[in-house]
C-alpha cells in the first residue's frame, strides 16, 4: 500500500517525464526515488544487463542509459548517459552526454595531462644523474608514493568539488568560497601527514637495504617530501579550483575535464621541486642541515591552523576523520612501486623515462572513471543502496564493454590509451634519446601491459567504489587513493616485465646486447662512494 501510495506521488510530480523533479527538496527528491528504486527492485527478479524496460532498466538504448531512479519508464541519463528521465539527487540534473561529447571532453585534457607525464619521464631521466640522486637513493623510493599522493589529494578535491556542482550546488558564492576553502585546507593538512609519513617509509625501507642509516638523509628525505607536498598540493588546487569553476559556468562535466589534469600536471611540477629543493639541501647539508629541522618545523606549526579551518567546515569537517585510511594505505601500496623503480633503475636503461607515463596514463584514465561513477551514484541513488542497474562484482566484460551504464565511458578510455600511449612514448623516446629509437617489439610490449594495467585499474574501480558505496563511504573521498596507488604499483611491475622480455628476446631499450652483462655487473657492484661526482656519472 505504501509503495503504491509513493508511486502514485511519484507519477503525478513527473508528469509526462518533462517535469523538474527539482521542485521537490533536496533530501525528498533523492530519497523518494531511492525508496522507489530499492523497494520494486527488491521484490522483481534479476534481469540481467536491466535492458528490457522495467525498474531502473528500460530505455531505448543499452548500457548508455544511466538507468532510472523511477519505477519503470524510460531510463533516466545520467553523466555520460544518454536517456531522457528527469534529474535527480539534490535538485541538479543528471546531465545528458554523447558519446563523442565524453570522448571530446576527456581527449583535450588526457592529451594535455600526457605532456605533463612525458615532461616527468624526460625530468626524472635527467636528474636520475644528479649527485643527490646518487647519494641518497632513497629519494626513488620517495619519488612514486610522492607523486601518487600528490595525484591522491589532488583528485580527490577534483573529484569532492566536481560531484558538487554535477549536483548543483556551486551556485552561491558564499558557499562555493566555503568549498574551496575547506578543501584546500584539508589536503594541506594530508599532504603535511602523509608527506611526514611517506619520508619515514623510504628512510626506513633504504635503511634496511642498504644496511646503514644517516640521520642527515633521513632529515632531507622529510624536509623535502614535506616541501613538495604541500607546495605543489597549494598551487594545483588553485588551478583545479579555476578549471572546476570555467566547466561549471561553460555547461561541461567538470569530472571529464578536472581528474586528468590534476593527476598529471603536477608530475612536472612535483618533480621538478622535489629535485630542487633536494639538490639544493644536499649542497649545504654538511654546514647547514638546520635548515632541514626549520622546513619539518614550520609545517608542524601550521598544521594546527590548516585543522580549525577543517574543521570548522560543513563540507570538510567528516573527512578530517573518515579520509585518513585510504591516503596512508595508498602511500604504503605506492612505497611498494618506489621499491620496483628502485630496483629497476639501476638494471633497465631508461625505465624512468617510461614508467612516469604508464603510471600517468593509468591513473588518469581510472581517475575519470572513479569519479563519474561516484558521481552517478550520488546523483541515482541514496549512500548504502547499491542501483538496481548494477552491483557489486560484475563480470569484467559487463564493466568494461558492454552491461553496465559505465562501460560506455570505460569503452572510450581503453580505446583512448592506445594511441596515446603510443603518441607518448614516442615522443619521450625522442626527447631522452634525440632520435627515434623504439621499434615493433618494444611498441607492442609497451602496449600490452599498459592495457593490461589500464583494463584492471578500471574493472577494480568498478568493484571498490560499489563496495564503498554499499558500506556507506563516500567513493568521492576514498576510491581514488587506492586505485592510482594501484596503478603505480601495477604500472611499474608490468613495465618492469615488459623491459625483462625485451632483454631475453635480445630487443633491449637503449642498450646493445653486447652491453648487457657487463651493465648489470657494473650495477650490481655500484657504490657511490667511489664516484667523482663532479662529473655528470651514469650508469650506462
Amino acid at each position: 500500500m505504501t509503495l503504491s501510495l509513493l508511486q502514485t506521488k511519484f507519477t503525478l510530480l513527473q508528469g509526462d517525464g518533462n517535469d523538474k523533479l527539482s521542485v521537490l527538496p533536496a533530501s525528498t527528491t533523492g530519497s523518494l526515488s531511492s525508496i522507489i528504486t530499492t523497494s520494486v527492485a527488491s521484490s522483481e527478479p534479476d534481469r540481467g544487463d536491466h535492458r528490457d524496460g522495467g525498474v531502473g532498466g528500460g530505455g531505448d538504448d543499452d548500457d548508455n542509459n544511466i538507468v532510472a531512479t523511477t519505477a519503470g519508464g524510460k531510463g533516466t541519463g545520467g553523466v555520460g548517459g544518454d536517456g531522457h528521465g528527469p534529474p535527480v539527487g539534490h535538485g541538479g540534473e543528471i546531465k545528458q552526454e554523447k558519446w563523442w561529447e565524453t570522448t571530446l571532453q576527456i581527449s583535450i585534457p588526457f592529451f594535455i595531462a600526457g605532456v605533463g607525464t612525458i615532461g616527468a619521464g624526460v625530468i626524472l631521466g635527467r636528474v636520475e644523474h644528479w649527485k643527490v640522486f646518487h647519494h641518497v637513493t632513497e629519494l626513488f623510493i620517495l619519488v612514486p608514493a610522492l607523486l601518487g599522493l600528490k595525484g591522491n589529494l589532488d583528485m580527490c578535491l577534483a573529484s569532492r568539488l566536481s560531484t558538487q556542482a554535477n549536483l548543483g550546488n556551486m551556485v552561491s558564492t558564499r558557499e562555493i568560497i566555503h568549498m574551496i576553502v575547506g578543501n584546500i585546507a584539508l589536503v594541506q593538512v594530508q599532504a603535511t601527514v602523509a608527506a611526514f609519513i611517506v619520508s619515514l617509509f623510504a628512510v626506513g625501507v633504504g635503511a634496511a637495504i642498504n644496511g646503514r642509516f644517516l640521520f642527515d638523509h633521513a632529515m632531507l628525505l622529510t624536509a623535502s617530501s614535506m616541501f613538495t607536498a604541500t607546495t605543489s598540493c597549494f598551487v594545483l588546487d588553485f588551478v583545479l579550483v579555476a578549471v572546476i569553476l570555467m566547466t561549471n559556468k561553460l555547461k561541461l562535466n567538470p569530472d571529464n575535464l578536472a581528474t586528468p589534469l590534476a593527476a598529471s600536471i603536477g608530475d612536472v611540477v612535483s618533480l621538478s621541486l622535489l629535485s630542487f629543493i633536494a639538490s639544493l639541501l644536499f649542497e649545504h647539508i654538511e654546514t647547514h642541515l638546520w635548515i632541514t629541522f626549520v622546513i619539518v618545523a614550520g609545517y608542524f606549526i601550521l598544521l594546527p591552523f590548516w585543522v580549525f579551518l577543517v574543521y570548522r567546515n560543513k563540507y570538510t569537517r567528516s573527512v578530517l576523520k573518515s579520509g585518513w585510511v585510504p591516503v596512508l594505505s595508498a602511500l604504503f601500496i605506492s612505497g611498494l612501486g618506489g621499491l620496483v623503480l628502485d630496483t629497476a633503475v639501476g638494471v633497465f636503461n631508461g625505465f624512468v623515462v617510461f614508467q612516469p607515463i604508464i603510471n600517468g596514463i593509468g591513473g588518469n584514465l581510472v581517475s575519470v572513471q572513479a569519479s563519474k561513477i561516484s558521481t552517478m551514484l550520488h546523483q541515482s541513488s541514496i549512500i548504502g543502496i547499491i542501483p538496481p542497474h548494477t552491483k557489486i562484482f560484475e563480470p569484467p566484460w559487463k564493466a568494461l564493454f558492454k552491461g553496465v551504464p559505465y562501460a560506455k565511458t570505460a569503452r572510450i578510455l581503453i580505446l583512448m590509451s592506445i594511441p596515446g600511449q603510443v603518441l607518448f612514448i614516442f615522443v619521450a623516446d625522442y626527447i631522452h634519446m634525440s632520435e627515434s629509437t623504439i621499434g615493433a617489439p618494444f611498441v607492442l610490449s609497451y602496449l600490452l601491459v599498459s592495457l593490461i594495467q589500464v583494463m584492471l585499474l578500471l574493472y577494480i574501480a568498478h568493484i571498490i567504489i560499489h563496495a564503498m558505496w554499499k558500506w556507506k563511504i563516500d567513493p568521492d573521498n576514498s576510491a581514488i587513493p587506492y586505485l592510482t596507488a594501484f596503478g603505480d604499483l601495477f604500472g611499474s611491475s608490468l613495465l618492469a616485465l615488459a623491459f625483462l622480455f625485451l632483454r631475453g628476446i635480445g630487443h633491449p631499450y637503449g642498450e646493445n646486447v653486447d652491453e648487457i652483462g657487463s651493465t648489470i655487473t657494473t650495477t650490481m657492484s655500484f657504490n657511490p662512494v667511489d664516484v667523482d661526482l663532479s662529473k655528470n656519472f651514469g650508469i650506462y
